[in-house]
């Protein structure tokens, strides 16, 4: 399945998006919704993560934001890896009381940490309480692209992957290694990370994978 990242400040773009698309994720620190837009939004039948980072917000208006997101329908939480521990129980145990499977994300926009710190990082995700654990890092080689699909070895619900141009071949091997999505920029619109693919772009290049496998 394909996650398409929304960023789009403009409510009526965002649902056009939606409905053509099985699965989103709604970046609510950059489409910056209100709370009537935010439930408009997520009470859709559609598989949608609800994110907010926290680069302008506080932790306050976050919190509130995603409850709302939850409490509309969001059938995914992402919380970042680094939250402090008061908000990460807070948040994890109102999504799993909402039927709302939780996201711990780990993004490094320099790197790839060596296997062993991933590997840390994927322990600790579900010690969390990660329903899923996220690790994304950033390709400098192709050995970081090695290192970052060879946590898929591990048990546990995974999406890892690399950002950049060097990964994103990994966008595309992610789904075939066990990972339940891989994530898509918008065919209209910004880009939410780093070699991020188009949406209609790598739904084509999957598709003309899976044809060939059969």
């Amino acid at each position: 399945m394909i996650c398409v990242a929304i960023s789009d400040k403009n409510i009526d773009n965002c649902l056009a998006t939606l409905k053509n698309v099985e699965m989103a994720e709604i970046r609510l620190d950059l489409t910056e919704f209100n709370l009537d837009e935010i439930k408009k939004v997520f009470s859709l039948q559609k598989k949608l993560i609800a994110t907010h980072r926290p680069d302008k917000h506080t932790e306050e208006e976050r919190m509130k934001n995603l409850k709302a997101a939850i409490k509309a329908g969001a059938k995914y939480l992402d919380l970042e890896y680094e939250s402090n521990e008061i908000y990460r129980k807070e948040m994890i145990s109102y999504a799993h009381s909402n039927n709302c499977d939780v996201v711990i994300s780990y993004h490094n926009y320099e790197n790839t940490p060596d296997l062993e710190v991933l590997k840390i990082i994927l322990k600790n995700s579900f010690e969390f309480g990660a329903d899923i654990a996220k690790i994304v890092a950033t390709a400098i080689t192709n050995i970081d692209n090695a290192k970052i699909l060879s946590l898929y070895n591990y048990p546990g619900r995974i999406i890892a992957f690399c950002m950049g141009n060097m990964g994103k071949i990994t966008r595309i091997i992610a789904p075939f290694m066990g990972a339940e999505f891989t994530y898509a920029a918008m065919d209209e619109g910004e880009a939410t990370a780093a070699g991020q693919i188009k949406y209609s772009n790598i739904k084509n290049i999957i598709q003309n994978i899976e044809n060939s496998i059969g």
